[in-house]
């Protein structure tokens, strides 16, 4: 491995833009990271994020070597040892516990603290589908909104983002993109300038993104499915919608139009606290503007009624035709174009056992207390769940369970490592061979290791091999070297777009783009191969058909709807525990509205005791006009600094959202009172 020079990279957050990036290396250690500018899409910008992974990488507190627990669960003591002991103990404990318990006693938690395909969803679930552990439904993030989506495009397909330059109207609907998706935020300015392209942001907080908006449009949290029935209502009734592409390429345009004469903007307005005069604006700017565009954010999705929202907000370019036109159109997710051969990767022929349980990562400490038969091992990697965990008091009280043998893998000692009785050294990105296909740009993308693994660190394809071996598996499968699995998860026969990129060609181009083009003309993967705004499947599956607003599910008395937001620094709790991220992000605040701080003799600044019957949290309250009477939020997730007293999850309900098994982070109520 070279010691020193610039070598191509990725960004391996789970973020959209995927970045591609240049590493510089002296000695044999990174000094630099900076942007790839010869990148298409992100053109050699980045965030803070990635800009400080260095400080990361070689974080004084990263883990070295594998540890063993010596003082009591949540404490933190631990004593080195080989990674010989930590393999044995761990697949000794397994063996154990699948004589008495039962494979299903063991239970994976994992999301996609590290992007890469191999890293996330390839030899891990080989590993899992063999052992006939658990499986674990990863449904925290997105899948609310892609099961919506699906229903009415079929999978997770919208227009390419680089053609949004061309967009004469760029609506940021429930994300806050200059944090979460910078690129976007840049193409839209530059749609801005060259086209005068407006940007409008519909959200619950006047946030970053909202700032740099033209028009800001605050709305009351879980009623976003409300305010696209009243601008459908509109359209239809002032004759602005595509007679023609309605016809032609959609499924039920007759009878949404019945359906949503009872969306009246006057019922609308009730229902989400924008204004009659704002509704008619918004209608009419998006039923003239052409061609216009919505990036569809995660935000509105994780509320009880979340996938009914992507499901109606997704209708609306059909509504116009937008489809059609170059700028024109939505996206919720692009990753359908850059699909890999999962079954491959996966490999769920390995699991014997087609009835395994599936348990919904969302309930965890609903789970680690009172599964029947209960969860006796948990193996977590790539998430911290002690922080991201929906009810995160119950999570912890579940970690905490004497009887419950915890190994987690990472690149540090998290708040969930805390509880763990192994803890085993991870690699980072930098130091891995592995795949990245966003899931909102085009482009696939290739890394190779630049450094060398950081003290006794391992790859998660590198210790399930090793567990493999451990527990006596000789499956050729669970021994594949990464070069192997990257080749066969680019032959994708059922993926067209992907056709002629493979593992020899990104290690010569470093990235490369799917063969996209425009979805219409053509035949989308709905049943009946048009947009489905009327959707069979949905009555067959227990839902509306049609679009429909549906209230949040009643979560008590307490006077305020409460969002705890992404920051702009951190990735859910990555980088809140590094002191460079923690300075650039300053410290946790409570958003709350002038006039109901004012009616509780709060003042800007204050500490503030937030709670429900699900815990509490101490926190700073910013007094202003950012969020609508009764709405607070907050932004990130604090590490464990000031005793757990920062850990907003604490707040929010574990309830699973409409569909897809999805998170409903967003529909807790929560009592603010001055401390």
């Amino acid at each position: 491995m070279e010691q020193n020079g610039i070598f191509h990279s990725v960004c391996p957050l789970d973020c959209p833009d995927q970045c591609g990036l240049l590493l510089h290396k002296k000695d044999g250690k990174l000094v630099k990271v900076e942007g790839d500018p010869q990148h298409p899409v992100t053109n050699g910008h980045i965030c803070n994020k990635v800009r400080n992974m260095i400080e990361r990488i070689y974080d004084e507190k990263r883990l070295q070597y594998p540890l063993k627990r010596i003082g009591p669960k949540g404490e933190g003591k631990f004593t080195r040892i080989s990674w010989a002991e930590a393999l044995s103990t761990i697949t000794s404990r397994w063996k154990e516990l699948i004589e008495t318990d039962g494979s299903e006693s063991i239970l994976p938690y994992s999301f996609y603290g590290n992007m890469g395909r191999l890293s996330a969803e390839g030899m891990d679930r080989r590993f899992w589908n063999r052992l006939g552990a658990s499986q674990l439904d990863r449904t925290i993030c997105s899948s609310a909104g892609s099961v919506g989506y699906k229903y009415t495009m079929g999978g997770s397909l919208g227009i390419d983002p680089e053609d949004t330059i061309h967009s004469k109207l760029i609506i940021f609907w429930g994300i806050n993109a200059a944090s979460t998706n910078m690129h976007q935020v840049a193409l839209a300015q530059k749609a801005r300038k060259q086209n005068g392209a407006k940007i409008v942001v519909i959200d619950i907080h006047k946030n970053q993104t909202g700032r740099l908006a033209d028009w800001f449009i605050p709305i009351l949290p879980g009623t976003d499915s409300a305010l696209a029935l009243g601008l459908m209502h509109i359209l239809f009734s002032e004759n602005m919608v595509d007679q023609g592409f309605l016809e032609k390429y959609t499924v039920g345009h007759e009878a949404l139009r019945e359906h949503v004469l009872q969306y009246d903007p006057a019922s609308v307005s009730k229902i989400t606290g924008v204004s009659v005069d704002n509704i008619y604006k918004l209608a009419r700017m998006y039923g003239e503007a052409s061609p216009s565009f919505i990036r569809i954010g995660n935000g509105p999705q994780h509320h009880d009624n979340g996938g009914m929202f992507v499901k109606t907000v997704a209708c609306l370019p059909a509504l116009t035709g937008q489809w059609l036109e170059k700028g024109g159109g939505c996206i919720k997710g692009n990753s359908a174009y850059l699909a890999p051969n999962t079954e491959y990767l996966q490999r769920p022929d390995l699991l014997i056992n087609k009835h395994t349980r599936v348990i919904n990562m969302n309930l965890l400490g609903e789970v680690l207390l009172t599964a029947d038969p209960p969860v006796k091992s948990l193996y977590v990697y790539s998430s911290n769940p002690a922080v991201v965990a929906p009810s995160s008091s119950k999570v912890r009280k579940g970690l905490m369970r004497e009887d419950l043998f915890t190994v987690v893998h990472d690149l540090f000692l998290t708040e969930t490592a805390k509880y763990a009785d192994i803890v085993l050294p991870a690699t980072s990105s930098f130091e891995n061979t592995d795949l990245y296909t966003s899931y909102w740009h085009h482009f696939a993308q290739i890394q190779q290791p630049v450094i060398e693994p950081y003290g006794e660190a391992k790859s998660n394809v590198d210790v399930f091999r090793q567990l493999a071996n451990g527990m006596g598996f000789d499956d050729p499968l669970l021994q594949e070297t990464e070069v192997s699995m990257i080749a066969a998860a680019l032959d994708n026969p059922q993926n067209p777009y992907i056709e002629g990129i493979n593992y020899e060609a990104l290690v010569k181009e470093q990235y490369m783009k799917a063969k996209v083009k425009p979805m219409f003309p053509g035949k989308l993967p709905t049943p009946s191969g048009k947009i489905e705004l009327y959707s069979e499947r949905m009555k067959e599956d227990g839902y509306p058909p049609l679009p429909t607003y549906i209230p949040l599910v009643n979560d008590g008395d307490h006077p305020y709807q409460f969002v705890p937001g992404p920051n702009h620094n951190f990735l859910n709790s990555t980088f809140s525990n590094n002191q460079r991220h923690i300075e650039l992000e300053q410290e946790p605040r409570l958003h709350m509205n002038r006039n109901d701080a004012m009616a509780q003799g709060i003042d800007d600044g204050e500490m503030v005791r937030v709670w429900n019957n699900r815990g509490e949290c101490e926190l700073k309250v910013s007094v202003g006009e950012n969020v609508l009477p009764g709405v607070v939020v907050t932004q990130g997730l604090w590490a464990d600094t000031k005793g757990g007293k920062q850990l907003v999850n604490s707040l929010t309900p574990e309830r699973i959202a409409d569909m897809g098994g999805g998170a409903t982070f967003f529909s807790g109520r929560v009592s603010v009172v001055k401390m």
